[in-house]
């Protein structure tokens, strides 16, 4: 069960509208590693989390959370947008270097949702579901949840420097911190998996289960002009999981045989030579 409340978890409030901004948020909003994703993404791991009641509690918290800053988001779009009419836009148009500037503006701000936020990106892209990772597997899903904060809460700080106006960066260092955090909070659950059932995903296919194909996993094939990443740890040294040492393959040959497969059948009408 879900239940609404009416403040926000953080206060809201710009110092001036600014058409160009809002359109820059709306990637913050619906982009693929805006807002909507992490909510998204975080409820149905959730909805779908079977095991220790734990992780799920956690994916509800932080995904109701992202809700919350979802809301956020509406809120701060629609108050850029404020004070602004159709027939302003125009007429300030006249000038052409405000018609350069608008050329920043989302149209659909004004066309489609009235001056108010809508669940697309910053070019108008709509969201979609496939933007999420809620595979059954936490691990899995936990990295990718770490990598989902990293990479919004990078965007958040790019958006950041776009802007002057203070209470729009009050919001983002809002946002920005809470990412801090969550990024925190996936590293220890990583972690705590991790020592539970290894670093490999998933860790119940273990690595004696690869039988005669156990040594490529170790192996770090140079497929590229030059021979600098020969100097990585994934190139040298131990594998995490301490069950066998990495090696490094310059100019490794293919293990296979080139593929003959058979000619389709005459009733696809396939172009080929017989």
């Amino acid at each position: 069960m879900f239940r609404h409340q009416k403040e926000l978890q953080f206060e809201v409030k710009v110092e001036r509208p600014d058409a160009v901004l809002a359109r820059q948020v709306q990637e913050l909003l619906g982009g693929q590693f805006g807002e909507m994703s992490v909510m998204m993404q975080y409820l149905f791991q959730g909805f779908n989390c079977r095991g220790e009641e734990k992780y799920k509690d956690m994916l509800m918290d932080i995904g109701t959370e992202e809700i919350g800053h979802v809301e956020m988001l509406c809120n701060l779009i629609s108050q850029l947008l404020d004070g602004v009419s159709p027939a302003e836009q125009i007429e300030a148009a006249k000038d052409p270097m405000t018609a350069a500037i608008m050329g920043g503006t989302n149209p659909q701000h004004l066309i489609v949702s009235g001056l108010g936020a809508t669940p697309k990106d910053s070019n108008g892209v709509p969201w979609n579901s496939g933007y999420i990772a809620a595979s059954g597997n936490l691990l899995a899903d936990f990295r990718a949840n770490l990598n989902a904060e990293s990479q919004g809460r990078l965007q958040v700080a790019r958006v950041y420097e776009m802007t002057t106006d203070e209470g729009v960066r009050s919001v983002f260092r809002n946002m920005i911190a809470r990412d801090r955090y969550h990024q925190y909070q996936w590293m220890a659950a990583i972690a705590e998996l991790e020592e539970k059932n290894g670093v490999a995903v998933p860790g119940s296919f273990p690595p004696e289960a690869e039988m005669d194909s156990q040594q490529h996993a170790y192996e770090f094939w140079d497929l590229s002009a030059g021979t600098q990443s020969s100097e990585g740890l994934w190139a040298q040294g131990s594998a995490p999981d301490g069950t066998g040492d990495f090696m490094y393959l310059k100019d490794p040959l293919p293990i296979g045989k080139k593929p003959n497969p058979n000619p389709p059948h005459f009733s696809t009408h396939n172009d080929i030579n017989l």
